[in-house]
């Protein structure tokens, strides 16, 4: 009797051991099933990324590569304009200079101006002088345009011109000048095409 009562619980205990072990089984099998499947959507997830961080990298090299060449066209475009300017400032700017000193020359461009310009126009004309030059240029007004001055002429110094004159109606509603600074830049403008080819045999 007590042997059959061994007996069955050992086959009780072991029909349990056995069970619990085939659900141990299936349990771990699930779980190394599920742990592949995290793995394999991980793994998929870190493909994607790494795939948009190249693409993302990959416009940024575009971005930068194209700032760069802009920058650099843009630096290389300055620096033709500056060393044409100042090579054309060279050629223009001394003969200007030059001119403009030549007091008989300024006198007579401004005896030209001035009576050219009474003899069209109706309204009283103003003209502004260098208050440097005063001493030399009141005198010639009141000796080679003094009927100009009768009829109208006005005549005004200004501290900070240094070279040429200035000339418009006496109401001050517009003026044009004529100085060195004036006749270099409008040289300088026809000039500086022409030198931009020459240095970078740039086409027109």
């Amino acid at each position: 009797m007590t042997s059959k009562i061994q007996q069955l619980t050992e086959t009780i205990y072991n029909e349990g051991v056995q069970k619990a072990k085939e659900e141990a089984e299936a349990i771990l099998k699930e779980a190394k099933e599920k742990a592949a499947g995290i793995e394999k959507e991980a793994q998929k997830e870190a493909e994607k990324k790494v795939t948009e961080a190249e693409g993302k990298a990959q416009e940024l090299k575009k971005q930068v590569d194209s700032e760069i060449k802009m920058t650099l066209n843009q630096a290389v475009s300055a620096m033709k304009q500056e060393i044409t300017s100042l090579i054309a400032m060279k050629v223009i700017q001394p003969p200007v200079k030059e001119l403009f000193s030549d007091k008989d020359y300024l006198q007579n461009l401004i005896s030209t101006v001035v009576k050219g310009w009474m003899e069209k126009e109706s309204f009283d004309v103003k003209v502004i002088l260098p208050e440097n030059d005063r001493d030399m240029l009141d005198g010639f007004f009141k000796n080679n345009l003094a009927d100009e001055l009768n009829k109208g002429l006005e005549v005004a110094f200004a501290q900070n011109m240094k070279s040429g004159f200035k000339i418009g109606p006496a109401d001050g509603s517009y003026l044009i000048s004529f100085t060195d600074e004036d006749f270099t830049n409008f040289l300088k403008a026809y000039l500086r095409p022409k030198t931009s080819q020459l240095l970078f045999e740039e086409e027109k």
